[in-house]
């Protein structure tokens, strides 16, 4: 009977464990890892995300940069995580979309190794010039670069950055050398100095230098134009025909975290990202903020998978 009751209350505390769980959680600080450096837009997104996530839960999110690879040392690092709810990966289209097309092996399966927590939003790229470059419009560029091939080049600092150049090139038929930077702000940096002459960039950190008549914005990677950079065309309004590229954000978890830790993290960022107050502040720096469902992110990754996959074909970039 003694050993009947004791594997009978062995039992029940079994059961109970993922109930204690979701009720201490969280105990300690979260890291929030994010795949590219200080100052690109996805850590100024993150940053603002964690200091509200962490007055939600009533413990710290520390944001942690851990750049390279495009995007792929982050994830590979978070995919290996402990699955606890611990270390939380704010992803975007360059390790969950590109880079398994990019790179011949990321270490990482970007869907099997992580659980869907929300999107976050999507960014607002736009192909900005130096102003020594005497090009105002998408055609006047594209003619520009073919009466001076070799002459130009562009910059990028992360996968949206090399896939929007090189399919622009490749649908243009442009000789433009490619300059690859580790994150967007050296990138940007570089082009602002004039030692190269553009890049495709997000409006979160290109924008005060556009306002700053510091860089020509030419055009938006959406088809349609961006409603928070109304005045700039798309690049398929102004002549690249079809060119269409959605750059987005999403936070992530290893795969395996207990599903009762993933209802709660969701929870918390839809309330923080569906907040009109956030979505306002954010919207001021160029991105376009919304949540979803955690099933909603794991299509949406699987779908991006196959967009990506054939964007970079297109534009003949080969693995490295």
């Amino acid at each position: 009977m003694r050993y009947l009751l004791s594997v009978f209350f062995a039992a029940l505390i079994a059961l109970g464990v993922p109930a204690a769980h979701a009720q201490t959680y969280p105990a300690r600080a979260i890291s929030l890892i994010v795949p590219f450096g200080a100052g690109s837009a996805t850590d100024i997104i993150s940053r603002i995300v964690a200091q509200q996530l962490s007055q939600a839960i009533k413990q710290n999110v520390v944001v942690e940069n851990r750049a390279g690879a495009n995007g792929a040392l982050a994830a590979g690092y978070v995919a290996r995580s402990n699955p606890d709810g611990y270390t939380l990966l704010m992803s975007t289209n360059s390790p969950h979309s590109a880079a398994p097309f990019l790179a011949k092996n990321v270490g990482y399966d970007p869907v099997r190794d992580f659980a869907p927590i929300s999107r976050i939003g999507s960014y607002t790229f736009v192909l900005v010039v130096h102003p020594a470059v005497p090009a105002k419009s998408i055609p006047e560029l594209i003619a520009y670069a073919k009466a001076n091939p070799g002459k130009l080049s562009f910059a990028s600092g992360n996968t949206s950055g090399i896939v929007a150049g090189e399919t622009f090139k490749h649908w243009a038929g442009l000789d433009i050398l490619h300059v690859p930077y580790k994150s967007v702000p050296p990138a940007l940096n570089d082009v602002l100095a004039g030692r190269v002459s553009m890049m495709f960039t997000d409006l979160t950190t290109g924008l005060p230098h556009i306002t700053a008549n510091a860089l020509r914005p030419l055009g938006v990677t959406r088809k349609v134009r961006s409603p928070l950079f109304p005045e700039v065309p798309s690049l398929h309004e102004a002549g690249v025909t079809d060119f269409e590229m959605d750059s987005w954000a999403g936070m992530f978890a290893p795969a395996h975290t207990p599903p009762e830790v993933v209802t709660l993290l969701n929870a918390e960022v839809r309330r923080i990202i569906d907040n009109p107050e956030v979505k306002a502040q954010i919207a001021k720096i160029g991105f376009e903020a919304f949540s979803s469902t955690p099933e909603a992110l794991g299509g949406f990754v699987r779908v991006q998978l196959r967009l990506w996959a054939k964007m970079i074909k297109d534009a003949g970039i080969e693995p490295e």
